[in-house]
């Protein structure tokens, strides 16, 4: 262990490392972004917060088949089978957002489960939630890489 303050190796009296100087932190970061963001991977950040948010949408559309269900109506079977294939193309989605046509596709998505409303009302209400916290994601997106 170094006691020169610009040793690599210097730390400090508690056994801490030293302060990373603003040059080497820089270089740490990822330029993708200009710097802006202070996240190592913007890009990675972003993609994982869409992939968390059409995961949940997956998992809430699959929660709510009981109650869709248990309130009945003309087309249960037909509302059942279209939640399953709407979390099938939301997982779907979660993985493909690497690509930038697929951020897009998520808005199809959300459309979808708003128009599966005509099969039980609630897919409706659950439709202008997830588009509602989806144009969120795409704000939070816009806002940490710029205008992409």
């Amino acid at each position: 262990m170094s006691t020169d303050p610009e040793h690599p190796d210097h730390r400090d009296d508690q056994g801490m490392d030293a302060p990373v100087t603003g040059e080497s932190r820089q270089s740490d970061l990822d330029h993708r972004d200009g710097g802006r963001s202070g996240l190592r991977n913007p890009v990675r950040a972003v993609r994982v917060m869409g992939a968390l948010t059409l995961v949940i949408e997956a998992v809430v559309l699959l929660l709510a088949i009981q109650p869709i269900r248990v309130l009945g109506g003309p087309h249960v079977t037909q509302a059942v089978t279209v939640v399953v294939v709407l979390a099938g193309v939301a997982l779907v989605l979660a993985s493909l957002l690497r690509y930038p046509a697929a951020w897009y596709a998520v808005g199809a998505l959300n459309a979808a489960v708003t128009l599966s409303g005509f099969f039980q009302w609630a897919l409706a209400v659950m439709g202008v939630v997830f588009a509602l916290v989806w144009w969120y994601v795409l704000h939070v997106r816009r806002t940490i890489l710029g205008s992409s």
